[in-house]
């Protein structure tokens, strides 16, 4: 086995990497030391996980982004300084508690204007959404509860058009996805999305493998055609 298959070397490789491309500013850092008064403490994506967020919005040209999953609003911040000034983020968070730490940090970035924080089950949300006939989304982050992936993935088809994209994160879970046996609700909300994924026929998908700060896991991108 190479010496660099370790944690630590994993740790390194991507401070090396977010040092040299990525950075974080003071708002950022905030946000992310600030996940520890969140119900998920060090949950949040990674710094250059974000990074890869607001490119992949820049790719797509994404305006318009929706979020299941806001915790202490990290993520959130890349996704509203990339979809730009006009653009808008909808993100959605199951605890009171949660959402006012991230509408504390969106304040802090300058980005509350363009972010709307809605609070309750995100299933509930996002079906609200969808009666009031929201203008699609162009891009779809899904972080919240593993369980609930087939249902946002279900929501998300609702909330979006030709050329969309959706992000879901956490696909890997050690490598726990492989077990069809798992007894865990989290490994087997994600394998019954990739299924769902898979035999969707407007869809085009790809999982990634990733180790780093954020150990072993993954995630998954998919288009609308």
């Amino acid at each position: 086995m190479s010496r660099y298959a370790s944690a630590p070397a994993w740790r390194a490789v991507d401070a090396f990497f977010t040092h040299a491309l990525v950075g974080e500013d003071e708002a950022l850092v905030a946000a992310r030391e600030s996940g520890a008064r969140t119900t998920m403490p060090n949950a949040e994506v990674a710094a250059n996980q974000g990074a890869l967020l607001g490119l992949l919005i820049g790719i797509a040209g994404a305006r318009r982004m929706l979020e299941f999953g806001t915790l202490a609003g990290y993520s959130t911040i890349w996704c509203a300084r990339a979809v730009g000034a006009q653009g808008h983020v909808t993100t959605l968070e199951l605890a009171p508690q949660n959402a006012h730490v991230a509408l504390e940090n969106l304040e802090r970035a300058g980005v509350a204007d363009r972010v709307e924080v809605r609070i309750g089950p995100a299933a509930e949300s996002a079906q609200r959404l969808i009666e009031e006939g929201a203008e699609p989304y162009d891009l779809v982050f899904i972080d919240a509860d593993k369980p609930g992936n087939p249902a946002y993935l279900a929501a998300a088809l609702c909330l979006t058009g030709p050329g969309a994209v959706i992000v879901i994160d956490n696909v890997v879970r050690d490598g726990a996805v492989v077990d069809a046996a798992s007894e865990d609700p989290r490994v087997q909300g994600v394998r019954q999305v990739v299924q769902d994924i898979a035999e969707h026929p407007e869809l085009e998908a790809t999982a990634l493998q990733t180790v780093g700060v954020k150990g072993w896991d993954g995630l998954l991108i998919a288009r609308r055609r």
